[in-house]
């Protein structure tokens, strides 16, 4: 477990982190959130010993990870995957880690095959690898010492969609082995789909956190149904909104349970229902740190948000969509 208690940290006259408090649970993944410079890097440096608070507590365990014996054998960390030696193998790189973290050669070998890196890519110096195969090195790195703890950021950037799938399913394991995972991510989508819990940070303050499903539940519903505009008129008729939402779906702010109702009284067969849905994270995201975003993103919820004025829905009951999602190595 991690536990990051009423954190401070200033650089000059710049606040880092500003009272920030968060835990990561045993057995679950927590998705660390925020734009650039909100004090995601920051928080973790802090949290692996590598950067010291001005005032408050970052714990594993209850204690400091600097107070425990052979750090890396807890907490296998990753933060930055492109600092390692060029001029080393990947083999070499991984062996000098497990002579310092006193453990067996072997895992280096068990490591190496269970990040995917072939005997021939390890016998490759580092400098030739590709940003994909240093992720894979980097995550074998923090595997090496069997921690019941792994704090990665950004671990899949570089990643093709295979090596993203595999870095979930091994997310995923390793938490319901009971393991701790605090991950950063830029990929809204990819966090969303492995994590439990989500703490979201932006200007060195944290916005909210939680229970992934209790922080997405209610903040939308979707539906469909073989009529579609009397859908829209029941579920206003209900006192809710109503508004065209992706893939021409009806999106309101009732519940599932309300949505049902409304379309039993009126005798509206629904196709589909859900509360929240892939996206559900990004909106929350953008809607908590627009304020602290770099780039002025604009609002997510396009010219429907807050709207109560009926749309236009498709005359064909047909729903169409594609999603796409790429990464090379």
């Amino acid at each position: 477990m991690i536990t990051v208690e009423n954190v401070i940290k200033r650089y000059g006259t710049q606040a880092a982190l500003a009272d920030v408090s968060f835990t990561a649970q045993a057995g679950r993944v927590t998705g660390f959130l925020g734009p650039n410079g909100a004090g995601k890097s920051t928080a973790m440096r802090i949290i692996c010993g590598l950067a010291k608070p001005d005032s408050g507590r970052a714990l594993i365990g209850g204690v400091p990870l600097t107070q425990v014996h052979n750090p890396a054998q807890k907490v296998g960390a990753l933060l930055d995957a492109s600092a390692q030696h060029d001029g080393r193998t990947g083999y070499e790189s991984l062996l000098l880690s497990a002579i310092a973290m006193d453990v067996p050669r072997k895992r280096v070998d068990e490591t190496l095959e269970l990040v995917g890196l072939t005997p021939k890519e390890t016998k490759r110096r580092v400098g030739a690898y590709s940003l994909g195969m240093r992720q894979r090195l980097g995550i074998a790195n923090a595997l090496l010492g069997g921690p019941s703890i792994l704090i990665l950021d950004e671990p899949v950037n570089g990643l093709d969609p295979s090596g993203i799938r595999w870095m979930r399913d091994l997310l995923r394991g390793f938490a319901a082995d009971g393991g701790t995972v605090l991950l950063s991510s830029h990929l809204l989508l990819e966090i969303e789909a492995v994590a439990d819990d989500i703490v979201v940070i932006g200007n060195g303050r944290i916005v909210a956190q939680g229970d992934k499903h209790s922080l997405l539940k209610g903040a939308q519903t979707h539906a469909r149904a073989t009529d579609m505009l009397a859908l829209d008129a029941a579920v206003r008729a209900a006192g809710f909104t109503a508004e065209p939402g992706k893939a021409g779906e009806l999106t309101t702010n009732a519940s599932a349970e309300q949505v049902g109702r409304a379309a039993l009284e009126h005798g509206i067969i629904l196709t589909a229902l859900s509360e929240g849905s892939a996206g559900a994270l990004e909106d929350l995201f953008f809607g908590l740190t627009q304020d602290s975003s770099r780039e002025g993103t604009p609002n997510p919820a396009g010219s429907h948000a807050g709207g109560t004025g009926a749309g236009t829905w498709p005359q064909s009951s047909t729903i169409s969509s594609a999603t796409g999602e790429g990464a090379s190595k």
